[in-house]
């Protein structure tokens, strides 16, 4: 290959330039009408990506594809990045125990159905054990695109969701590496083959929140106390604090990525440690500070200089956008006004009263500055608003992610999809069995969700023993419901596992040509079950906007159809 000093600059020919135009248009214009429409323009994304990639009308070179998968796989790390952000911790740490549950129900229920594929295509135990942990994973971005568009981020089935999907994905990728380096290595096993990816898939889950809680925390509370002005700790330029949360990213990917582990669980950690920073440390109360305090936030200003008890003290009051007043005032409260009495009224006559009149509107009007002293200080005691990580993401990330990464995200998981070789009559059969049953699979993790009603109680006789006998009825079935399509989708973690798989010789035979038959099945639910998914749960989602604006219209309206999972 020869090696150019510099790569010669020629202008792209026009059917280049149109074909891009409409590639970016379109995925930007039909993701944003489907979102409006069912919460899921991932899919119009995916298919634009089958029709202009490889698999359709190869109107994108490969080296254009390849391009766009890289670009498309930052957009993914910096999705999952965004998913820790928005974590909640106060909802996670009360909802730990139950995403636990969920995510094991979410992969032992693919691993134990998929070997099914043993009867169904004559599989090995281990190519169903792999197809299994392609079917056990949950779409990150799809989950987080999801939630985002539906309004669930903040809420508490929102903090299910992620943390569940998340563990699905971890289990996946530790588990089809280990595959993976079984395959490679299995004239020579050795124990690292298989403990490594678990070891420090444990060990990063472990170390980081432990680091934050016994060195992060006290470190910074520490700093915070010998600080004279806490407010120039907390308030940070937004491009500083870029900086700083791009470095924290960059290396939780790159030490991931070096130790064995998946950079996406890295890029969760990532957010998550930076939104536990923002919830535990920036709200962290303030150091109090003795007589001198002096705040300044914005166009508001306090300023206090306190005495002794009984002297005089100067307040400057912020009466208008540009008036400060200087008001002088006694630590004492002032004199309460008294009306003048019948007999001062009676012997002074009118001027005695109307100088007394007087006296009380000039005591009231230097009292009424005083209450709106201390009203400004109380105000302007709290600090500026910090730069958080939420603040910065929305600066800097949201708008190249949305317009640009995320669609080709999702577009490149379209160029993965082998179109032309699916349509064969036993391979199109046998895929929509398969994905029925990892759609069945990932729909029991709905029922931790189930809440059942306690029955009232009965008046007496024959209608006590008829309410005895039943059974309580669930309150609702919208919270599971969202929760099991949502974890219906695979997306780009399972299409990953399972080109790992095809790649590494564990689904084809020695010596086929082509795709096997094996991964054309696996490929066929991980397609059916990442477009069925966003469907339903943006149909649900649908309804369940619809009444709960019901409820809000109507005075006696019916319990919140989400019940506590809808709190935020």
């Amino acid at each position: 290959m020869v090696q150019l000093s510099a790569l010669p600059y020629h202008e792209p020919d026009i059917v280049i330039i149109l074909i891009l135009t409409s590639f970016l248009l379109l995925l930007n214009i039909i993701g944003h009408v489907l979102d409006k429409l069912i919460y899921c323009g991932l899919l119009g994304q995916l298919f634009i990506g089958v029709a202009w990639g490889s698999p359709g009308g190869q109107w994108l070179s490969v080296g254009t594809q390849e391009v766009f998968v890289q670009l498309g796989y930052l957009g993914l790390i910096l999705l999952v990045y965004e998913g820790g952000l928005a974590t909640n911790f106060q909802a996670l740490k009360s909802n730990l125990f139950l995403s636990m549950f969920v995510a094991l129900t979410g992969i032992s229920a693919p691993l134990g159905i998929s070997f099914i594929l043993v009867g169904l295509v004559d599989a090995t135990p281990l190519q169903a054990f792999t197809a299994g942990a392609a079917l056990c994973s949950t779409s990150l971005g799809t989950t987080f695109t999801v939630l985002k568009t539906s309004g669930l981020t903040q809420s508490r089935l929102g903090v299910v969701l992620p943390s569940s999907a998340m563990l699905d994905d971890v289990v996946g990728l530790v588990m089809v590496q280990v595959i993976a380096n079984l395959r490679i290595t299995e004239s020579t096993f050795s124990a690292s083959t298989v403990v490594r990816p678990i070891g420090v898939s444990i060990a990063f889950a472990i170390v980081v929140p432990v680091v934050c809680r016994f060195v992060v925390k006290p470190l910074v509370t520490k700093l915070r106390r010998s600080d004279a002005k806490p407010n120039r700790f907390l308030i940070i330029k937004s491009q500083v604090a870029f900086s700083i949360h791009t470095a924290i990213l960059i290396g939780f990917v790159v030490g991931s990525s070096y130790a064995g582990t998946s950079n996406l669980f890295a890029a969760y950690l990532a957010g998550a440690c930076i939104s536990w920073y923002d919830s535990e440390i920036v709200n962290l109360p303030r150091p109090s500070i003795s007589k001198d305090l002096t705040t300044t936030g914005g166009s508001k200003s306090a300023q206090v200089k306190a005495g002794d008890s009984g002297h005089q003290r100067n307040t400057r009051v912020h009466l208008d956008a540009d008036i400060d007043e200087i008001v002088p005032s006694t630590t004492s409260p002032p004199e309460p006004r008294m009306p003048p009495s019948p007999a001062a009224s009676e012997n002074g006559g009118p001027l005695e009263s109307e100088a007394q009149t007087h006296l009380n509107d000039k005591e009231g009007a230097h009292a009424k500055p005083t209450e709106a002293s201390s009203a400004a200080l109380e105000t302007q005691s709290e600090p500026s608003e910090p730069t958080t990580g939420m603040s910065t993401w929305a600066i800097y990330c949201e708008t190249p992610l949305s317009v640009i990464l995320k669609p080709l995200f999702f577009a490149s998981i379209g160029f993965s999809i082998p179109i032309s070789q699916m349509f064969t009559g036993s391979i199109v059969w046998r895929g929509f069995v398969y994905s029925m049953l990892m759609v069945l699979a990932k729909l029991l993790c709905g029922a931790w969700l189930i809440r059942l009603s306690s029955n009232a109680a009965p008046a007496s006789g024959l209608d006590a023993q008829k309410k005895g006998r039943g059974l309580p009825r669930p309150k609702s079935l919208y919270p599971a419901s969202i929760l099991g399509w949502a974890m219906v989708a695979r997306g780009e973690i399972g299409f990953f596992i399972s080109a790992i798989a095809e790649s590494h010789g564990i689904f084809s035979s020695a010596g086929g040509d082509g795709s096997s038959e094996l991964f054309l099945i696996v490929t066929w639910a991980l397609m059916l079950c990442t477009i069925a998914g966003p469907i339903a749960v943006g149909l649900l989602t649908r309804r369940v906007r619809m009444l709960q604006k019901i409820e809000r219209d109507t005075l006696g309206g019916r319990e919140d159809p989400l019940g506590i999972w809808g709190i935020k």
